[in-house]
């Protein structure tokens, strides 16, 4: 049986995470982004636009270009570019986390912004 490098552990959590499959992960969508697509003041405005963001973050493919952690990724949504970025953080969320490939030490946090927000 073959290990698996330190990056391609983290690359297999990140799916995790952006697929929505990990239970201790976050998932935020920044102000700008969410008010950009929600496209009026009804709440049910900003719960379709989030569930259209992750869908599209779900759905991202990656290419030979990314890199391998695949913790960040560029899309076009609506003529709009979107940018998601996962980062790594203790479990009390307050610092950073000391080793991203062991997830009983990492908390992953899921970003979707626009590139201003970046």
């Amino acid at each position: 049986m073959q290990m698996k490098t330190k990056s391609a552990r983290i690359a297999e959590l990140n799916d995790r995470c952006r697929l929505g499959v990990d239970r201790n992960a976050r998932i935020v969508v920044t102000r700008t982004c969410l008010a950009h697509f929600a496209h009026g003041n009804a709440r049910v405005h900003a719960i379709v636009a989030q569930a259209m963001l992750l869908r599209a973050v779900r759905n991202y493919r990656f290419g030979p270009e990314d890199r391998p952690e695949r913790d960040r990724g560029i899309m076009v949504i609506a003529g709009t570019e979107v940018r998601f970025r996962i980062d790594y953080y203790d479990s009390d969320l307050e610092y950073g986390s000391e080793d991203p490939s062991d997830p009983n030490l990492t908390v992953r946090v899921l970003t979707i912004m626009l590139p201003e927000d970046d």
